[in-house]
Parts: structure tokens; C-alpha cells; sequence
């Protein structure tokens, strides 16, 4: 199973203080079969993708990570803060040292999603 759509199923879910339960209950499954999906021990169907999007209001290109923008994101949002990390992806330092292309990709996708969860409540 794709470990990108367990973590985002995960993040996901623990951004919203839900329980393993409280997720497959709003899936129609028993917790085993939801302990079974974060733990990568079963396949998520067509259609079991298509509700984990709706139940988490975000589109199943970003559970596939194939984007990174929630679906309720506006344009503006989008470009504000993609505008921001391109400006600034060449200056990424940690402690005086450059990031490496793969530390610069972790702290873009943490930056993204802490303002996504952030922009989601307001």
C-alpha cells in the first residue's frame, strides 16, 4: 500500500483528535480493519478513497499526494504561500548549514500543512 496515503489518512485523522474508531466508524468498518489500512496490512478500494475524501473534505489527488492543496483552498491561498516558498527555497538553512533537496521538500510539506490546518478553522 501507498505509505503517502496511510500518512495522509493519518495526519488527517489526528488533526481532527479522532481515534482509529472514531475514523472507521465514519467509514463503516470495524477498528481491526482501520488498524489494518494505517498499518499498510490492507488495501483501500476505489470507492473506500473516494469517502476517506469527503469524510476529510480534501480532494483523492491529495490522499494520492499527486497535490498538495486542500479542496477547500482558494486560488489565492494556493499562490500566496507557493509564491512565499519558491521566494524562498534557495535560503533554507537549519543552524547555519544548507537543507538538503529532501529536508527543503520535508519542510515545504510541513509548511504547507500546518497553514492548511491553520486557514481550514478560520
Amino acid at each position: 500500500m501507498d505509505k503517502d496515503l496511510i500518512s495522509r489518512i493519518i495526519d488527517l485523522r489526528e488533526s481532527r483528535n479522532w481515534t482509529q474508531k472514531d475514523l472507521a466508524d465514519k467509514m463503516g468498518f470495524n477498528k481491526v480493519t482501520m488498524n489494518k489500512i494505517e498499518h499498510g496490512n490492507r488495501n483501500i478500494t476505489n470507492s473506500e478513497l473516494a469517502k476517506f475524501a469527503d469524510i476529510f473534505e480534501v480532494t483523492t489527488d491529495y490522499l494520492l499526494g499527486k497535490n498538495s492543496t486542500p479542496v477547500w483552498a482558494n486560488e489565492k491561498d494556493t499562490n500566496d504561500l507557493e509564491k512565499f516558498l519558491t521566494d524562498n527555497k534557495g535560503s533554507m538553512t537549519y543552524g547555519g548549514e544548507d537543507l538538503t533537496e529532501e529536508e527543503k521538500e520535508q519542510v515545504r510539506v510541513a509548511m504547507t500543512t500546518i497553514f492548511w490546518k491553520r486557514h481550514k478553522h478560520d
